[in-house]
């Protein structure tokens, strides 16, 4: 089942964030809990976690793209 990763909210402001870097490339296996990307807001870069299992099918943002929060990023199939 395909599962879309979503850009998530890191704080109570934040409104978007800036997709600082890719940890895995299209077509890797992730695990859950495994660093995924990196984000940057309020000049701080935050690691974030897989919240599923499976293959990284679609990166939908590149690296240095701002988001908005609960916006589509990539999909995993699992």
């Amino acid at each position: 089942m395909k599962t879309e990763i979503l850009m998530p909210k890191l704080s109570e402001s934040m409104e978007n964030g800036m997709l600082c870097c890719w940890l895995k490339s299209e077509g890797e296996t992730v695990q859950a809990g495994e660093p995924l990307f990196e984000v940057e807001t309020d000049k701080v870069v935050i690691q974030v976690e897989s919240t599923k299992a499976g293959k990284l099918e679609k990166l939908l943002v590149e690296e240095g793209d701002t988001v908005q929060v609960n916006s589509p990023i990539a999909i995993i199939n699992d």
